[in-house]
C-alpha cells in the first residue's frame, strides 16, 4: 500500500501558482493533449480502481536524474521500475483548434521528452530528518491505442528510497494534456502500483510549477505523516490564491463573488441587472470568482466576455463521445436557438390551432441552412433531422407522457397528481389555518385574507366530509404562490408580452390519496390608479365556467413553472451547492477523507453553472425570454432565498415536515408519517435518503469514531465555517444553521449536502422533458390576462366566441416554446459517461477495505431500491404512480441509459 508522502529540499523558497480552466466553448487557439494513465491490455500493469482529483505541486523537491543519487551502490538492492502513462486524445474539432505548436510538441515525443516524472520517496531521510531526493526520469512515446497515447518512463530505485508517496509531473509539451493515471511496476515486495489522476495537466510554459499526484489513502490533518504536512498546507494555500488578478484559463483557483455578472450594461443599459449577494434586499449564495474588470457604465457589474472562468479541473471533460451534454447544450445555443429566430420571425406569434402544437413532434420546423449543420445533426440526433444534405428540420420526439395519453394535460386530476410525481414536488404545502392569510402589508398589497371561502370548499366535497373535518383531518393542502409573486406584479406587467398574478391552488385529498383540486385565486394589486383585483374559479359544468378554469390553470401552471425552475431547481441545486464546492477544494485538502467521499458529488456542477450565467439567467437569456417574471426572474430567486432557504430544511425528512407533509413518528417507515401517505417522490426519496445516510453514516464513523477528531480537525472546522460565513454570507447569523461538533453532525450535513446534489437534484432534472415538453402541460409564461379582470365588451365577446384561441394567445408564443423544448430536452439527457450514484467506487474507496465493503453494502441496497420502485409502480392501489396513461414515477430510480429516459440519479449537479 502506497502511503502519499512528499519531501522538499528544506532550503528552498516557496512559490506557489495555480492553473485555470480554458474557457467554455470559446476555441482559443489551444489545443488540448490529455493524458491517460491506462495499460495495454496486453501489459503486466493493471490498473486498481478509479481516479481522485489531484492536487498543484508547489516546485520544492530536490529532483536528481536516473539512477545517479538514490540508488544504492549495491548492484543487489536496485530495483527497475517502469511506469506507464497514457495520454487520452481529446475530441478534435469541437472545443480544440490544434494550433502551430502542435508541430514542436511531435517533436518532443519522438525526442522522448514528453513527460518529466519525479518519483517521491514517503520516508524521510533517517540520517538527516530530511526530504529524500527524488528519482527523475522523462517518459517517452511508446504507442497509440483508439485514443490513448501511451508514454513509458524507466527509473532505477535503491531499496534505501523506501516507500514510494507519490509522482511529480511537468507536462513538457506546449499544450495542456489531461492525465489518468501512472502505473508503476517493479518495487520491491510490490505489485502494480496505480497513482489515479484524472486531471488536467498545464504546460510548463504556462506555468512552471510541476503537478503532484498522490496515492490513495486518506489522512485526517492531525494523522498526516510528517514528510506531507508542508505540501498539505502548501498547495491549499496554492488553491485558495490572492484574491487579485483576472483568473486564467489554466489555473485551479477557488474563491468567492457574489452574482454581477448577469447583466450586460456596457452592450445595452436596458440589461443591467441588480447584484445578488452581498446586501439585505437581495441575499444570495455565492459563485466562483472570476476577477474580470468592472463595467464602465456600472461599477457594481462585471465584464461579461468570452471567458467564463472554472477552476480547471472542474470543467467538462473532452474526452466524451460527442453526445455529451456540454457539446449539445452549445449547440441549442448555437446552431438551434439562432435557427429558430430566423425561420419564425415573429417572435409574439402564438400557435393558432392546437394541431399546429402537435406538428412540432410530426412535422416538425423547416430550418434554414447553416455553418456546419453535419456536425449540428450529429450531436443532436434527437432534434434535428435530416430532409436532404443541406436543409434540416427540427422535430422533436413525442414526449412519454403524450405518447401514453394525448389528452393527459386537459385533465383536472392529472394537473393535481403532479404536484405529488410530477418534476415540483417541493411546492404542496398543508393548510394548517382558515382562512389562509398574507404576510404582505395589506396598505401596500390589499387585504391579507384569501377569498377561498369555507363555503366555497364544502360546496366541492360534500358527501365527503364537512370543512372542519377536513382542515382537522388534515385534507387539504395548497401551492401558495401569493407571497412570491404578488410585489412583482407591477413591474412584471410593465414588461411586454407577459402578465403575471399572485396565486393559491387549493386542493383536496380524497380517500383513495388522490388529490382534486378546488379553486384557484388570482390576485392583482392595487396597480397604476387600478383598485385592487381578485376572484376565485372552481371547476365548473357550464362552458364559460370550465373555459376560465382552464384559463385560470394556465396562469397556475406558468407559475409553478416558474418556482420550479428558478427555486426547486436552480436555486436549491445548482446555486446552493457552488459554495459547497468551491469551500471543499479551498480548506479540505486532496488527502482528506472527508474531499473524497464529497468530490464525485461535484462533478462539472461549477461548470454547468458558468454555462447557466452565460446563456440561460443572463440578461434576456432563455429564462427572462421564456418565462413569466421575465427580466425579475433572478431577482425572484433572491427573494426565495431570502425567505424560505435554509441549509437545515435542505434535508428531505426536514423539508416534508416543514410543509406538513411529513410528521415525525418513530414507529414509521424512516421515522416520518407521511401526511398522503401515496406520495412517489417523498416514499422513494425517503428510502434513497436513508440509503445514503447509510452509506455516509459507515464511512464519516470508520474515520471519526469519536467527537474529539470532529472537534479537533482543523481542515473539517474551517470548511464548515467558511460554508455558513462566507458561501453562505448573506444567511451567517441565522439560529437554524447546524452545528459540528459530533460524527452524527458530520454525517447529517454530509447527507444533505450529497442529497441536494444527488436525490433532489435528480428529482427535478431529469423529468422536465417528460412533463413539459409538451408545453400546454407546464407553460413558462402566461400572455394575457384573465377575461374577467376589468375586460372591455369586446374581450368578454372574445371569449365567448373564441375561448380555445384564448387559451393558446395565452400560452407561449412559438418561438418561446420551442427554445424551451430544446433546452429541457437536452437538459433532461443523460450523458453516456454519466456516474450514477453508487454505481462504481472511487478508488480512495475501494483502497481502505472497511470503505469497501461499506460501498459494496451501498451499492447493494440501490439495486434493491430499483426493484422496489418497479414494485411500487406495478401496485395498483397506488393511484398517483399506476393507472391508465399514467407515466410510472422513476425519476429516482438510481441507474439509467444513456439519453432522456425519465430516471437516474447521478453523483452530482453535471447538468
Amino acid at each position: 500500500m502506497l502511503k502519499q508522502q512528499v519531501f522538499y529540499h528544506h532550503n528552498t523558497t516557496k512559490t506557489i501558482f495555480l492553473p485555470l480552466h480554458k474557457p467554455f466553448l470559446q476555441g482559443n487557439g489551444c489545443a488540448f493533449l490529455p493524458v491517460s494513465l491506462r495499460p495495454p491490455s496486453s501489459s503486466s500493469f493493471r490498473k486498481t480502481g478509479k481516479p481522485f482529483k489531484a492536487r498543484f505541486f508547489p516546485n520544492k523537491i530536490k529532483a536528481t536524474v536516473g539512477s545517479r543519487s538514490t540508488v544504492s551502490d549495491d548492484i543487489d538492492a536496485v530495483s527497475t521500475v517502469k511506469a506507464l502513462v497514457t495520454v487520452n486524445q481529446t475530441v478534435g474539432g469541437f472545443l480544440t483548434n490544434l494550433g502551430l505548436q502542435r508541430g514542436l510538441d511531435d517533436i518532443k515525443d519522438l525526442l522522448g521528452k514528453s513527460i518529466l516524472l519525479e518519483l517521491v520517496s514517503a520516508e524521510l531521510d533517517p540520517k538527516t530528518g530530511l526530504e529524500k531526493d527524488t528519482i527523475q526520469a522523462y517518459a517517452h512515446r511508446v504507442k497509440q491505442e483508439g485514443d490513448d497515447v501511451m508514454y513509458e518512463a524507466e527509473f532505477k530505485v535503491g531499496a534505501e528510497f523506501g516507500e514510494i508517496g507519490a509522482v511529480i509531473v511537468e507536462n513538457e509539451h506546449h499544450k495542456e494534456m489531461f492525465l489518468e493515471d501512472i502505473v508503476l511496476d517493479g518495487f520491491f515486495n510490490n505489485g502494480p502500483i496505480t497513482v489515479q489522476c484524472n486531471s488536467w495537466v498545464h504546460s510548463k510554459y504556462d506555468n512552471p510549477q510541476k503537478r503532484i499526484f498522490f496515492t490513495d489513502k486518506s489522512y485526517l490533518p492531525s494523522q498526516t505523516p510528517s514528510g506531507l504536512k508542508r505540501l498539505r498546507k502548501e498547495e491549499l494555500e496554492a488553491l485558495r490564491g490572492n484574491g487579485q488578478g483576472e483568473r486564467k484559463s489554466f489555473e485551479r483557483i477557488y474563491d468567492y463573488d457574489v452574482y454581477n455578472d448577469l447583466g450586460d450594461p456596457d452592450s445595452d443599459l436596458s440589461k443591467k441587472r441588480p447584484v445578488l449577494g452581498g446586501s439585505k434586499d437581495l441575499p444570495y449564495p455565492r459563485r466562483c470568482r472570476t476577477g474580470r474588470p468592472r463595467c464602465d457604465s456600472d461599477p457594481d457589474s462585471e465584464k461579461r466576455s468570452n471567458l467564463f472562468y472554472v477552476p480547471r479541473d472542474e470543467c467538462f471533460s473532452e474526452v466524451k463521445q460527442l453526445t455529451f451534454s456540454a457539446k449539445t447544450v452549445y449547440s441549442v445555443f448555437h446552431a438551434i436557438i439562432p435557427s429558430l429566430q430566423t425561420a419564425i420571425v415573429d417572435s409574439d406569434l402564438g400557435f393558432p390551432y392546437f394541431t399546429a402544437i402537435d406538428q412540432l413532434f410530426n412535422e416538425g420546423i423547416d430550418l434554414p441552412p447553416q455553418d456546419k449543420q453535419n456536425l449540428w445533426r450529429s450531436l443532436l440526433p434527437r432534434l434535428l433531422k435530416a430532409i436532404s444534405d443541406s436543409d434540416n428540420v427540427l422535430r422533436f420526439e413525442t414526449p412519454d407522457t403524450m405518447d401514453r395519453d394525448k389528452f393527459f394535460w386537459f385533465r383536472d386530476e392529472e394537473f393535481a397528481r403532479q404536484t405529488l410525481a410530477g418534476i415540483n414536488p417541493y411546492a404542496l404545502q398543508l393548510v394548517t389555518e382558515w382562512p389562509m392569510k398574507s404576510k404582505l402589508d395589506p396598505e401596500i398589497y390589499g387585504p391579507s385574507e384569501s377569498a377561498i371561502t369555507r363555503e366555497m370548499v364544502e360546496c366541492e366535497i360534500k358527501g365527503y366530509m364537512t370543512f372542519d373535518e377536513a382542515l382537522k383531518q388534515k385534507k387539504l393542502f395548497v401551492l401558495d404562490y401569493h407571497d412570491l409573486l404578488l410585489p412583482y406584479v407591477k413591474n412584471v406587467r410593465e414588461l411586454p408580452g407577459t402578465t403575471l398574478y399572485g396565486s393559491r391552488t387549493l386542493f383536496f385529498l380524497n380517500p383513495d390519496d388522490t388529490l382534486r383540486p378546488l379553486a384557484i385565486e388570482l390576485t392583482r394589486p392595487p396597480i397604476d390608479g387600478k383598485p385592487f383585483w381578485r376572484e376565485v374559479y372552481r371547476p365548473g359544468w357550464h362552458s364559460s365556467a370550465v373555459w376560465l378554469w382552464r384559463l385560470a390553470k394556465a396562469h397556475v401552471l406558468a407559475h409553478d413553472s416558474g418556482h420550479h425552475q428558478l427555486v426547486s431547481h436552480w436555486l436549491r441545486t445548482h446555486c446552493c451547492t457552488e459554495p459547497y464546492i468551491i469551500a471543499t477544494n479551498r480548506l479540505l485538502s486532496a488527502l482528506h477523507p472527508i474531499y473524497r467521499l464529497l468530490h464525485p458529488h461535484f462533478r462539472y456542477t461549477m461548470e454547468i453553472n458558468a454555462l447557466a450565467r452565460e446563456y440561460l439567467i443572463s440578461a434576456d437569456g432563455i429564462i427572462e425570454s421564456s418565462f413569466s417574471p421575465g427580466k425579475y426572474s433572478m431577482e425572484l430567486s433572491a427573494v426565495a432565498y431570502d425567505l424560505q432557504w435554509r441549509f437545515d430544511h435542505e434535508a428531505l425528512p426536514a423539508d416534508l415536515i416543514s410543509r406538513g407533509m411529513a410528521v415525525e413518528d418513530p414507529s414509521a417507515p424512516h421515522g416520518l408519517r407521511l401526511t398522503i401517505k401515496d406520495y412517489p417522490f417523498a416514499n422513494d426519496g425517503l428510502l434513497l435518503w436513508d440509503i445514503l445516510k447509510e452509506w455516509v453514516s459507515d464511512y464519516v464513523n470508520h474515520y471519526y469514531p469519536n467527537a474529539s477528531l470532529v472537534e479537533s480537525d482543523q481542515e473539517l472546522q474551517a470548511w464548515w465555517t467558511e460554508i455558513r460565513t462566507v458561501g453562505h454570507g448573506d444567511k451567517k447569523d441565522e439560529p437554524w444553521w447546524p452545528v459540528l461538533k459530533t460524527p452524527d453532525d458530520l454525517i447529517h450535513i454530509i447527507t444533505t449536502i450529497t442529497w441536494v446534489a444527488s436525490g433532489h437534484h435528480a428529482s427535478v432534472n431529469f423529468g422536465q422533458y417528460t412533463y413539459a415538453g409538451y408545453f400546454p402541460n407546464r407553460p413558462t409564461i402566461a400572455r394575457r390576462n384573465m377575461p374577467t379582470e376589468e375586460a372591455t365588451e369586446k374581450d368578454w365577446e372574445f371569449f365567448m366566441s373564441k375561448p380555445e384561441v384564448l387559451l393558446l394567445l395565452c400560452f407561449p408564443s412559438q418561438i418561446q416554446a420551442t427554445t424551451v423544448m430544446a433546452i429541457l430536452d437536452v437538459l433532461s439527457n443523460h450523458s453516456p459517461d454519466e456516474e450514477y450514484l453508487g454505481e462504481k467506487s472511487e478508488s480512495a474507496w475501494a483502497e481502505n477495505p472497511v470503505i469497501k465493503a461499506a460501498f459494496e453494502r451501498f451499492n447493494g441496497r440501490l439495486l434493491e431500491f430499483e426493484g422496489i420502485i418497479d414494485a411500487r409502480n406495478a401496485d395498483k392501489s397506488l393511484r398517483n404512480r399506476n393507472g391508465a396513461g399514467i407515466v410510472p414515477y422513476e425519476f429516482l430510480k438510481p441507474f439509467s441509459e444513456p439519453g432522456v429516459t425519465g430516471k437516474g440519479v447521478p453523483y452530482s449537479i453535471s447538468i
